[in-house]
C-alpha cells in the first residue's frame, strides 16, 4: 500500500500531470464562482477533452476541478446572498449578514480555510478508509439507506424556527414538488398537470435557484444599496483564518459529518451543509449570534461540503455507486479512460486510487490558496451598488437555469419557484426545509417501495433501522431544544407554539389576510396531492399520498391559527407588518423588482435570450443607474460577449423566441 501511494505521488508531481491539476482547478474556481452551474455543468465541459488522455493526467484534471467547485461557489453566497450551489445554501444564512457589515474578507477567508482542512480531511479519509469502508458499505441495504434518508430529513426539525409545524409543512412542500414525474417504481405521471416538461420532475438547479436567489436578487434591487453598509475591509481575511483555527474542533467534527454523508448514495451535497450547520447551531454555548454573522455559521457548512467530495469518492471507486451527481459524471469519465470501478480499484489499482486521493488533498491546499488572494478584491464587490451588479447576476442565474434542460420552459419554472420562495420568505416558511425535502424526496421513494419489496414491512425491525432510527429521533428531540429560524437565527427553548411577539407580524385579522391566503394554497396543494396520488397503483402512491394526507392536517391546523389564533401566535409571521412595526420599512414594495424578471422572460419568449438580455441590460442601468448611454452599451456588449463565449464552450444554443422561428439569426445572436 505504501508503495502504491508514493507511486500514485511520484506519478501526480510530474509536470505534465501538475500542469492538468492546475489547470482543472482553475476551471473548477471558474465555475465554482458562476452560480447555480456546480460539478455536474463543469465536469460536463471537461469530458470532451479527456477522450485519449493519459489516465493520470484526466485524474488529475477532473478530480481538480470536482475538489474546488465548493472553494469557488463561496464568493456569490457570502457576497450576493446567492448560493453558488446546492451545497452551500446554508453559508448564505452567516456568510451574506457579514458581508453587509462589510467584513466579507472576513467570512470568504474562514471559509477558504474551512474548505481547506474539510478538504484535505476527506482526501485523508479516502485514502485510510479505501480498503476497510467497503464491507461497511456493503452492509447497507435499502431499508437502512431509507432510514439514511429519513434522518436527513429529521434535520427540518433544526431548521423549523419557532413554528416546527411550518418547518414540517414547507419539507412536505418539498417532498410534494420532488416527487413530480414518473413514480419510481411504476412508471406512472403524478402531479405533472398534462406538461411534458414536468414528466421527468424538476431540476435541482432550478429549484435552489428559484428559492433562493430570485427572492435575495429581488429584494437587494428592492434596497437599491451596496450590499456591505460597513466602510472598509480592514484585515479581515486574518481574522477569518483564525476563526477557523479558534473553532478546529467543530470544523474537524463537521468533516467527518461531511465524509460520513458524502459515503452514502444519494444524500449528497443537497442537504450535508444544513446538517452541519444544525450541527454547529445545537452545539454553541451561545448560539444567539447565527442568522446575524455568525462566523461559526460560515465554518461549519464550508468544512463539511468540501470533505463532502473524499467521502462521494468511496462508492464511486469501490462499487461504481456515485455518490452525487457530480459523481455520475466523473464515473463516466473513467469508463472513458478504460477504468473499470469495483474491486479492481483496491487491488490491480490501487496506485489511480491514490492518484485521486492526493490530487484531492493537493487541489484543497492550492484551491485555497488561490482563493485567499482573490478574496480581498472580489469582497470589494460588496461596496458597489447592487443595481450595478444586479443585471449580470440575473443573467447569469438565468443561463445556469437553462442548463438544466436547455429548454425555455426552464425559465418559467425558475420564475414560478422564485415566486413560491418569494413567499415563503415573507411569512417565514423555512426555505431550508423545503429544498431538504425536495433533495431527499426520490430517494426516500425509492428506498422505501425497494425496501418494502424486499422485506415487506419488517424491514423496520433490522437492527440497522432501529440504531439510524434512534439518531433521528434524537436529533429531533434535540431540535425542539433549540432551532434555527428561516433567516439561521437560533431559537432556544421555544414552549409550545405560543410567543409573546407581536412585532413578528401577527396584527389583525385583515392584515393577517396575505398569510391566511398563501397558507390556504398550500393547503389546496396538498388537497390535490392526496386525489391526484388515490386512483395510482400501491407503489405509485404510498409515497405521496400519505405524505400530502399528513400534510393536508398540519397546514389545515396553520390555517386556523391564522384564522382564529391570539395575537402573537407562531404561526402569524409577515416581514412586511414585522418591518413596519419595527421601523425599518421603507414603504417600497418588491413587485417592482419582481417586474424585472417578468420583463427578461417575456422577451426572451419573444426574441430569444441574446437579444433580451442586451435589452434588459441596457434597460435596466438606464432605469435604476447614473452610467449613461455609452457606459451602460459598454457593459451590455461586455456582459452578453461574455455569455455568448461561454455559450459556445458549452455547445449550448440559447433559448430561441417567437422570432427565431421565422428569421435565421448569426450564430451569436441564437
Amino acid at each position: 500500500m505504501l508503495e502504491a501511494m508514493q507511486s500514485a505521488l511520484v506519478g501526480l508531481l510530474a509536470v505534465e500531470h501538475f500542469a492538468f491539476m492546475l489547470l482543472g482547478i482553475v476551471v473548477g474556481l471558474c465555475v465554482g464562482i458562476l452560480p447555480g452551474l456546480g460539478g455536474i455543468a463543469g465536469m460536463s465541459l471537461l469530458m470532451p477533452f479527456i477522450y485519449g488522455m493519459d489516465p493520470v493526467s484526466a485524474l488529475a484534471m477532473l478530480v481538480g476541478m470536482v475538489a474546488v467547485i465548493p472553494t469557488g461557489d463561496t464568493f456569490t453566497s457570502v457576497l450576493m446572498g446567492i448560493p453558488g450551489s446546492s451545497a452551500s445554501q446554508a453559508t448564505v444564512l452567516d456568510g451574506f449578514p457579514l458581508a453587509k457589515k462589510g467584513q466579507a474578507a472576513r467570512a470568504l477567508s474562514a471559509a477558504f480555510s474551512a474548505s481547506l482542512l474539510g478538504g484535505v480531511f476527506g482526501a485523508v479519509m479516502l485514502t485510510g478508509f479505501v480498503v476497510v469502508a467497503k464491507p461497511l458499505i456493503l452492509s447497507f441495504t435499502t431499508a437502512e439507506l431509507f432510514m439514511f434518508a429519513l434522518l436527513g430529513l429529521s434535520v427540518v426539525g433544526v431548521l423549523a424556527g419557532q413554528s416546527i409545524v411550518r418547518g414540517v409543512v414547507a419539507c412536505g412542500l418539498g417532498l410534494m414538488v420532488g416527487a413530480i414525474g414518473a413514480a419510481p417504481a411504476t412508471g406512472e405521471s403524478r402531479f405533472d398537470l398534462g406538461l411534458e416538461y414536468l414528466q421527468d420532475g424538476i431540476p435541482l438547479v432550478i429549484v435552489g435557484l428559484g428559492l433562493f436567489a430570485i427572492p435575495e436578487i429581488a429584494e437587494l434591487i428592492r434596497r437599491s444599496r451596496p450590499i456591505a453598509s460597513a466602510g472598509g475591509l480592514g484585515s479581515g481575511w486574518l481574522q477569518g483564518v483564525r476563526d477557523t483555527f479558534s473553532n478546529w474542533f467543530l470544523a474537524l467534527r463537521c468533516s467527518a459529518l461531511g465524509t460520513f454523508i458524502g459515503a452514502i448514495p444519494g444524500l449528497g451535497g443537497g442537504v450535508v451543509d444544513w446538517i452541519a450547520y444544525g450541527h454547529a447551531a445545537q452545539t454553541t454555548k451561545d448560539p444567539s449570534g447565527f442568522g446575524k454573522g455568525e462566523i461559526r455559521g460560515v465554518i461549519a457548512p464550508e468544512s463539511a461540503n468540501n470533505a463532502l467530495q473524499g467521502g462521494a469518492l468511496m462508492p464511486t471507486l469501490l462499487f461504481g455507486i456515485p455518490g452525487s451527481g457530480s459523481m455520475a459524471v466523473f464515473l463516466g469519465g473513467m469508463v472513458l479512460l478504460g477504468m473499470q470501478p469495483g474491486p479492481s480499484m483496491v487491488t490491480g489499482d490501487l496506485s489511480l486510487t491514490y492518484t485521486i486521493a492526493w490530487t484531492l488533498a493537493f487541489s484543497s491546499i492550492i484551491g485555497a490558496v488561490i482563493c485567499f488572494f482573490l478574496a480581498v478584491p472580489i469582497a470589494r464587490l460588496t461596496f458597489v451598488p447592487f443595481n450595478l451588479i444586479a443585471p449580470f447576476m440575473i443573467m447569469v442565474i438565468c443561463f445556469a437555469a437553462f442548463q438544466a434542460r436547455r429548454d425555455l420552459t426552464d425559465l418559467l419554472v425558475l420564475f414560478a419557484i422564485g415566486i413560491v420562495g418569494i413567499f415563503l420568505r415573507r411569512f417565514g416558511w423555512p426555505r431550508p426545509a423545503f429544498l431538504i425535502g425536495f433533495v431527499l424526496s426520490s430517494q426516500v421513494e425509492n428506498y422505501l417501495y425497494q425496501a418494502l419489496q424486499f422485506y415487506g414491512w419488517s424491514f423496520v425491525q433490522r437492527p440497522g433501522v432501529l440504531i439510524i432510527g434512534a439518531l433521528a429521533i434524537v436529533s429531533t428531540l434535540l431540535a425542539l431544544r433549540s432551532r434555527v429560524s428561516e433567516e439561521g437565527a437560533v431559537e432556544k427553548n421555544p414552549r409550545g407554539e405560543e410567543l409573546q411577539q407581536p412585532a413578528l407580524g401577527g396584527g389583525s385579522a385583515a392584515e393577517r389576510r396575505p398569510q391566511i391566503v398563501f397558507a390556504v394554497l398550500l393547503l389546496a396543494t396538498f388537497i390535490y396531492g392526496v386525489l391526484n396520488s388515490a386512483p395510482l397503483s400501491f407503489l405509485g402512491s404510498v409515497f405521496p399520498f400519505y405524505t400530502a394526507a399528513l400534510m393536508v392536517g398540519f397546514t389545515a391546523y396553520i390555517v386556523m391559527m391564522l384564522a382564529v389564533g391570539r395575537t402573537g401566535h407562531s404561526a402569524h409571521f409577515d416581514q412586511e407588518l414585522a418591518a413596519r412595526a419595527q421601523g425599518t420599512h421603507d414603504g417600497t414594495s418588491i413587485w417592482p423588482s419582481v417586474g424585472w424578471f417578468v420583463m427578461l422572460f417575456g422577451m426572451t419568449a419573444l426574441v430569444g435570450f441574446i437579444i433580451a438580455v442586451s435589452i434588459f441590460i441596457t434597460t435596466f442601468l438606464l432605469a435604476r443607474t447614473r452610467l449613461g448611454v455609452l457606459r451602460s452599451l459598454i457593459y451590455t456588449a461586455l456582459s452578453v460577449g461574455f455569455m455568448s463565449i461561454l455559450g459556445h464552450f458549452l455547445t449550448l444554443d440559447f433559448p430561441a423566441g417567437l422570432l427565431q422561428h421565422y428569421i435565421e439569426l448569426p450564430w451569436p445572436l441564437k
